[in-house]
């Protein structure tokens, strides 16, 4: 057999949970490595680590406040995005109108700027004022609006040469949809869709400025009880990644599931 031909073979891919496996040992060895680099540092005493140990209560309560926020947000904004991507497709002008003023305006906003004018402004005004249901609903509009462009993308990137095949075979139009757009369009969403959930989770620390109490309104408060600003925030940057890390892995064990080879 000509060498040619063996280089071209392709390799048979490795396992999912074995690309994650290694994932996570290489995040072990990088945590060993900068607690090795930092070991010598001033800040890094027993002392300190007793005194943000003493509060490890505050740190469990918010992390769990977070996971909370955003479990019931990560559902929340994908039924907005989905909603606006189909009415941004609407052939009635005025529901596509709205849509695109939508996601434009969110998109225009910065966070911070829209979870002060929706708290402060908007929601009084309706009646919305308690803080956990107004920070869910905050999040979710404003990833929302990205999810929805995400999925748009997702569901126009298939060529109307195979819908139009579809139907001229006597698929009906929910059977197109189930069969030939879906899972085209998903396999290729997945990888932008599980990046701007992951950014949904880390985005939620921001609604510590209207006093939700999640993980990282908890660490600002152990830092300003104990002084010890790397053992307090060290704790928030690896709660955050043992909630991104599953998002990421799950998508990647969908993404082959759902790609054409499989």
């Amino acid at each position: 057999m000509p060498a040619t031909l063996i280089l071209d073979r392709p390799g048979r891919p490795s396992p999912a949970w074995a690309q994650g496996a290694w994932t996570g040992l290489l995040f072990l060895l990088l945590a060993f490595a900068c607690t090795a680099l930092l070991g010598g540092s001033v800040a890094l005493t027993r002392g300190g680590w007793e005194a943000v140990w003493k509060f490890r209560g505050v740190f469990a309560s918010g992390w769990l406040l977070t996971l909370v926020i955003s479990t019931a947000s990560l559902m929340l904004s994908l039924l907005i995005g989905i909603a606006a991507a189909l009415l941004r497709r609407c052939p009635l002008l005025p529901l596509r109108s709205a849509s695109i003023l939508y996601i434009e305006l969110i998109r225009g906003i910065p966070f911070l700027v829209l979870i002060l004018f929706l708290y402060y402004v908007a929601f009084p005004r309706v009646g919305l004022e308690e803080r956990l249901t107004a920070g869910i609903v905050i999040l979710s509009l404003f990833s929302g609006a990205y999810l929805s462009e995400i999925i748009r993308a997702g569901v126009e990137s298939i060529p109307a040469l195979q819908i139009e095949s579809a139907r001229a075979i006597g698929l009906t139009p929910w059977q197109t949809w189930r069969f030939v757009i879906l899972p085209q369009a998903l396999s290729r969403i997945l990888p932008p869709l599980a990046g701007q959930l992951a950014s949904l989770i880390k985005d939620s620390s921001l609604l510590s400025i209207i006093g939700i109490g999640e993980f990282t309104l908890a660490a600002q408060q152990v830092n300003s009880a104990t002084y010890r600003t790397l053992e307090s925030y060290l704790p928030l940057a690896l709660g955050y990644l043992v909630l991104t890390l599953p998002v990421s892995l799950l998508s990647k064990v969908l993404e082959r599931r759902l790609s054409p080879e499989s």
